[in-house]
This record gives structure tokens, C-alpha cells and sequence, in this order.
């Protein structure tokens, strides 16, 4: 399905609409209807009603559809992609890994029924208590621009496996991967209410996170807003998981691979124009690593606008970014690579900015301490680990930290004592690979628990405990 496609068959077009513009070109995609409150409602109302036969379905039954949604996923790999480049501007390449790496959660929820969550225990005689995985009933997922296709997969075939319905709200600058799946999911057999779309605003988040019906909401966007998304769904006696944004310090010692260190680290700075959670985002350099420092710059100028790195989601986040880097010039950092300097046939209506190196930050600026998510690298000059771990332990952030060393003591050290949910040594984007969860720290996140993997299955379910005495055994009560 391509975006005119999409457009033609999206939702009915109205007086209060939302245009979907390119990144890459400034281009609108599609118009895109906010959803009304009475809409919301219905969609939430034929969640529940398809809750009441998927719950029931043996899980085998409801993996099985995931597995049949992969398979369609994976023959329409490159369509999707292209709807997402050109709604998010990310490369073609960026894309794919994106929607591949989200299957791999979907692999994931398929082996629920495997991972022996589930325990039986014979506590005394005749008597054993059980605990089963309930589901939930109606859940939500909010979801960012960043990943239109990976995140949202970080919640929906987990919550679905684990017998919920799922409405996905996704970001309103790229709602189109969501119509896409969820016409993916239809071809797969999906049942009418199970996995539905709600497009619209924060005004339409507000509106599915305070109705009754919904009993658990996913988010993942920045930290104001998964504060305010916490705060109001503990208002209303939800169950919410919100991740928020970051800050994340890749420290690298003199004693580092150099090679390996300077291409991980612009890779990690660089990927997704510096647009995820996960990226790379101060450099602490420990005493001289200046060599590893010129590879750095060096390989950030090779880099490519439009072929390897992709255009920023919009002019605000253009401006915004730009801003971060004027600020730091004019406080007399260096500005090695310079991603201000832009081709005029690509600005010109895309939202480009190209790799960007400042050396020289104070560990006070706002290069440092603020979350920029673009694909800008503040490089601090320090003299010890110690005071790489101090300034990375003061960001009030704890999503993510790596370091780059050859020495395993000091990786040690490094990996105990960084504030951060996420480490890497020599890793510059430490994501865990499932089964291990993925989840920050601090204000980084906000509940408990991690978004997938085994603990991604307790948060879209509720334990059930089962305690039963079968036996004539009459002089024993259940306690003997």
C-alpha cells in the first residue's frame, strides 16, 4: 500500500484534519483525520467487545496469528520502509532495520507460550498452588515519530499474545506505518477489534488514557510528556509503563581500539539522524584520545546526506537543533564538524541537518545537559574515569551509557557505576536483545519494569493464584 493509497482509503476527510508532510522534502503524504470523541469511543467499545472471545482463545491460537502477521511483514518489507522514509525521513536502510528489529519482539511474543512463566508447586499435602498470566483487557500504546514501526512493536504483539486488545495512538507526524500494519494484521487474520488505530493529538491520547474501559497504556516520547502520560493515568487507576528521553555519555579511554571506538561512536551519534532514545549523544573523552577524536570527525564528514543519514522530522526540530549549535559556538566551543553547512538543493524544503562534532562543551552547557535528539555529538574533555562517571551519574536521564576501553577492570568499574538502565563496553547503542528487556532509568522512565521482553509480558498481564486440594485425606487441612 503507498501512500496514495493510504490517503484515498485513511480515514474520511474533514474539517479537522492533520496533513502528513515529508521530512525529506516537505511534501504532504496524506491528510490524516483526528479523531472525534465519539470515535474514540466506539473504538474503544469494540476493543472490549472483541476482548471477550480473544482473551478466551487458547494462546497457541493468538501467536499463531502473530506468526502469519510476521510473514506478512516480511513480504511487504520494502513497502512499509518506504512509507516509513518518507513520513519519518529516515534512509531506506534505517527503515528496514527498524521493522526488523521490531519482529524480533514479535518473534518474542510467539515463545510466550514457552517460557515457563507459569508454575505449579505442590506447597503441602494434596494442596498446590498455581499462578496463570491473565490478561488485562483493553491497552493502548502511544507511540513516538521516531520508530513509526519498531516501537509500536515493542508493545502490541505482547500485549496481544498475552490475550489484551491493543489500540495503537500513533505519532500524528507519522501515522501511516500504523495503517499499513494494521492492514498487514487484517490479511494475517487478525479479528475484527483486536489491534486497532486511533490517529489525532495529545488531546486524543488524553481522551483513550482517561477513558474507563482502558486498563494499561504504553508510551514512549519524551520525558515532560511520559511524566504528564504517568501522572495522568495514575489519576484515572491505570496501569502505565512511559519511557522518556535521555542523555546518553559514551566515555572512552586512552587504552580504546581506535578504529572500532571512532566508527561505533559516529554510528551511535549519527544513526537515525541522532533522532532515538539511544543515541549517543555527549562524548567524555579521558586524557589524550585525540587520534580517536580526528577518525571521529573524519568519518562524520564522509558521511552522506540522503544516501546514509536522513532528514530530521521537521522545521521546528530543524531550528531547535541548529539553536543547540549556535548556542555552543557562541559560547566559544569548537565546531569541528559543522551540520549547519547544507547543500541549498536539500534545504531548500527538507528538514536536513548534517553531522555535527562540538568539542570544547562545559559539562554546564546546554549541549551537555539537554536532550537535543538530533545528530549532534558535545565532546567534554576530562581528566579520569572518575570524573566521566560524575558528570554522566549527575544527568538527572538514565537511559543509556557505554565506554570504550581495552582494559576489563575498568569495564568493570564502568558497567557498576554508571547511572544508566543501559550500559555497553565497546557497544556505542547498547540495546538488549531479546529476551532481555529494554528500559531506562530515572527520568528516563517512568513505572515499573521494562517495556519488553519477560517483563514486558508482566506488565501487559495480571498473575492469577490458584490454590486447590484434591484428596479424601480429611485430618489434613490445607496447611499440613
Amino acid at each position: 500500500m503507498n501512500t496514495e493509497t493510504i490517503e484515498k482509503a485513511a480515514i474520511e476527510a474533514s474539517s479537522n484534519t492533520l496533513d502528513v508532510t515529508s521530512p525529506l522534502d516537505g511534501s504532504t503524504l496524506a491528510q490524516i483525520e483526528i479523531a472525534s470523541a465519539k470515535t474514540i469511543e466506539e473504538t474503544v467499545e469494540k476493543s472490549a467487545i472483541a476482548f471477550k472471545s480473544w482473551a478466551v482463545a487458547p494462546i497457541r491460537e493468538r501467536v499463531q496469528i502473530l506468526f502469519s502477521f510476521k510473514a506478512k511483514v516480511e513480504e511487504n518489507i520494502e513497502a512499509l520502509a518506504a512509507i516509513i522514509s518518507k513520513e519519518n525521513g529516515k534512509t531506506q536502510n534505517e527503515a528496514r532495520d527498524e521493522i526488523k528489529r521490531g519482529l524480533e519482539i514479535v518473534e518474542f511474543a510467539t515463545a510466550i507460550p514457552h517460557l515457563g512463566l507459569e508454575t505449579t508447586l505442590e506447597v503441602s499435602r494434596g494442596v498446590r498452588c498455581k499462578t496463570e498470566l491473565a490478561p488485562l483487557g483493553v491497552t493502548v500504546g502511544i507511540t513516538p515519530f521516531n520508530f513509526p514501526a519498531m516501537v509500536p512493536m515493542w508493545m502490541f504483539p505482547i500485549s496481544l499474545a498475552c490475550g489484551n486488545t491493543f489500540i495503537l495512538k500513533p505519532s500524528e507526524q507519522t501515522p501511516l506505518a500504523a495503517l499499513k500494519m494494521a492492514e498487514l494484521f487484517q490479511e494475517a487474520g487478525l479479528p475484527d477489534g483486536v489491534f486497532s488505530v486511533v490517529n489525532g493529538d495529545r488531546h486524543t491520547a488524553q481522551a483513550l488514557i482517561e477513558n474507563e474501559t482502558v486498563k494499561a497504556v504504553g508510551f514512549v516520547g519524551s520525558t515532560p510528556v511520559a511524566r504528564s502520560i504517568y501522572s495522568l493515568a495514575g489519576q484515572h487507576g491505570k496501569r502505565a509503563l512511559a519511557l522518556g528521553g535521555a542523555k546518553n555519555h559514551i566515555t572512552l579511554m586512552p587504552d580504546a581500539d581506535p578504529e572500532i571506538a571512532a566508527s561505533n561512536i559516529v554510528a551511535s551519534a549519527m544513526g537515525c539522524a541522532g533522532q532515538r532514545c539511544m543515541a549517543a549523544s555527549v562524548l567524555l573523552m579521558v586524557g589524550d584520545c585525540k587520534d580517536t577524536l580526528n577518525e571521529v570527525v573524519d568519518l562524520s564528514k564522509m558521511i552522506k546526506l540522503g544516501s546514509d543519514l536522513g532528514a530530521v522530522i521537521s522545521p521546528v526540530a530543524k531550528q531547535r537543533i541548529t539553536g543547540y549549535i549556535d548556542k555552543a559556538e557562541a559560547e566559544g566551543a569548537s565546531i569541528l564538524a559543522d551540520g549547519r553547512d547544507i547543500d541549498s538543493t536539500l534545504s531548500e524544503n527538507g528538514n536536513w541537518v548534517g553531522p555535527t562534532i562540538i568539542d570544547g562543551v562545559s559539562k554546564d552547557s546546554a549541549c551537555s545537559r539537554e536532550e537535543i535528539f538530533g545528530p549532534v555529538l558535545s565532546v567534554i574533555h576530562v581528566d579520569s574515569l572518575d570524573e566521566a562517571l560524575a558528570i554522566e551519574n549527575a544527568s538527572p536521564f538514565g537511559n543509556a551509557a557505554s565506554i570504550y576501553t581495552t582494559n576489563g577492570a575498568t569495564a568493570e568499574i564502568y558497567s557498576s557505576q554508571a547511572n544508566a538502565g543501559m550500559v555497553g563496553i565497546n557497544i556505542g547503542v547498547p540495546v538488549p536483545r531479546d529476551p532481555f528487556p529494554f528500559g531506562g532509568w530515572n527520568t528516563s522512565r517512568f513505572g515499573v519494569g521494562d517495556m519488553t521482553g519477560a517483563e514486558g509480558v508482566r506488565f501487559w498481564s495480571q498473575t492469577k493464584k490458584i490454590t486447590s486440594k484434591w484428596t479424601s485425606k480429611a485430618a489434613h487441612s490445607w496447611m499440613s
